[in-house]
């Protein structure tokens, strides 16, 4: 890093952080939160979804807060509907008190809840509020960020791009995009991830891109790049074909994870999480270079 950009990064601190009164944060809340993280956490929440309801009941409150809160005392606090309080304030008061008590994960799991149950009229607030969480998870170094609607273990902007530009562009591709999903979903779980199975959804979602471009069901990553090659005239550097067909290889044998998937495997985190984001961006790389082409159309 440049001196300048030293000096710009130094500014960005407080007076007593600057003058060494108070500590920089320097270490990533993995598996704890602090009250700073806590606290941004509920003001995204009040920020995007408590902060629209003016009114004294949930009776007379925005459509979409009403059944995000019928939403969250069916589905997330599976309590019987009846005891859902129809006074505003002491429902969000309820609310509050469990944000605060509950422990570090169920907070994570509380606002990707609300991510993922919001009223579709709120998909853009969904999204705004995504982006706001990110930036408070960076800012109070947690070891988590959203890509997509999920909350995964921290990982590099540049990967998160990855990963969300193929699950895009890969919409319109249904069977490559369940594939990448499915692969997220299981990297993603914080209670029971499956590493093994999210590196298979990875690689499947490969040979799935490569079998819609070259029009044959049955073929495995190495004949498919080749057929890319001689269909579409397109030339991919010998060392990325190289390196992907390494990569289908070791998804074949390493540890088992085709041929032995009910045994015990050394698959970690690390591993998923590299195959997911190499195999999104192959699925970037094709998808544009064929698309370019004319070969393939999305």
């Amino acid at each position: 890093m440049h001196g300048k950009e030293k000096s710009e990064n130094k500014d960005k601190r407080l007076f007593s952080q600057r003058e060494g009164f108070k500590p920089v944060k320097n270490k990533i809340q993995e598996n704890s939160m602090d009250d700073d993280l806590r606290n941004s956490l509920w003001n995204a929440l009040y920020k995007y979804y408590w902060s629209k309801v003016k009114e004294i009941t949930l009776l007379d409150a925005p459509v979409e807060i009403r059944y995000l809160c019928e939403k969250l005392w069916t589905d997330y606090f599976k309590k019987p509907l009846d005891t859902l309080n129809l006074g505003w304030i002491i429902t969000l008061q309820e609310i509050k008190e469990y944000f605060f008590q509950c422990p570090w994960y169920d907070v994570y799991d509380f606002i990707e809840f609300i991510a993922n149950n919001s009223f579709p009229s709120l998909e853009n607030t969904n999204n705004e509020f995504i982006k706001y969480c990110n930036h408070i998870l960076e800012r109070e170094l947690s070891a988590y960020r959203f890509v997509g609607k999920k909350l995964v273990k921290i990982i590099s902007e540049c990967e998160i791009s990855e990963i969300e530009e193929a699950l895009n562009i890969s919409a319109p591709l249904k069977v490559v995009n369940i594939h990448l999903q499915r692969a997220l979903d299981l990297l993603a779980d914080r209670e029971n991830p499956d590493y093994r199975n999210s590196i298979k959804e990875s690689i499947s979602a490969i040979e799935a891109i490569c079998r819609i471009i070259t029009g044959d069901e049955k073929a495995t990553l190495g004949k498919a790049i080749q057929k890319i090659e001689g269909k579409s005239q397109i030339k991919l550097h010998p060392a990325l074909k190289e390196a992907f067909n390494k990569l289908y290889g070791y998804t074949s044998d390493a540890d088992g994870i085709r041929h032995s998937l009910l045994d015990e495997t050394n698959i970690s985190f690390e591993d998923a999480k590299f195959m997911l984001v190499s195999c999104s961006a192959f699925i970037n790389y094709l998808i544009a270079k064929t698309s370019k082409n004319g070969i393939l159309k999305i």
